[in-house]
């Protein structure tokens, strides 16, 4: 086969929707990833608009069954925005995501202002200490900044260090504090 031939291929055409097929793709998705009402009901709808483009499928009506099958799967507890919230700001959290940018992701995902703030309290009540500093930590920890950089190349990337966690949103001085740290347990 030449790289022409290669090339030349064209993907299929998508599957026509009925709402058993977003019902097996809802739960194939479900089964892979964590998601929001708001995220499952994107997914869907793109498999729904591909459907109405390639066989001129009623969008209303896949919208209806849409979401249909969304409430319920917040019924029966399949989609719950809450505990998505919870589940993805503690892994935001420990992978060193400051708070801005855990509001951002879970806005990002459809999920609800009172539910992010719900679950940055339950993550701040299970952290001891500022919820930003001990982010940046973690995510200086993992990056090798501040004081978990060689002490010979401290000086010369101090700026470089304090400006990627200024990128990952955290306050001036909160970078500062952690990166000028002489040892990771001293920022405190």
């Amino acid at each position: 086969m030449t790289d022409d031939q290669k090339g030349s291929r064209e993907r299929p055409p998508p599957k026509r929707v009925t709402p058993q097929y977003l019902e097996n793709a809802a739960l194939h998705y479900l089964e892979r990833f964590a998601s929001s009402a708001a995220n499952l009901r994107r997914v869907l709808m793109r498999k729904v608009e591909r459907s109405a483009q390639a066989h001129g499928t009623d969008r209303e009506e896949g919208a209806g069954w849409v979401d249909a099958l969304i409430e319920r799967y917040r019924r029966s507890g399949l989609l719950d925005d809450a505990g998505y919230a919870r589940m993805k700001a503690e892994s935001l959290h420990r992978r060193g995501a400051s708070t801005r940018a855990i509001r951002e992701k879970l806005a990002a995902k459809g999920v609800g202002r009172d539910h992010v703030d719900q679950a940055l309290g339950r993550v701040e009540e299970d952290v001891e200490g500022d919820l930003d500093l001990t982010a940046a930590l973690a995510l200086a920890r993992r990056r090798r900044l501040g004081p978990y950089r060689l002490p010979e190349l401290r000086a010369a990337h101090r700026e470089k260090d304090l400006a990627a966690l200024g990128r990952a949103g955290f306050a001036y001085d909160i970078a500062r504090r952690v990166v000028d740290a002489a040892d990771p347990d001293s920022v405190e």
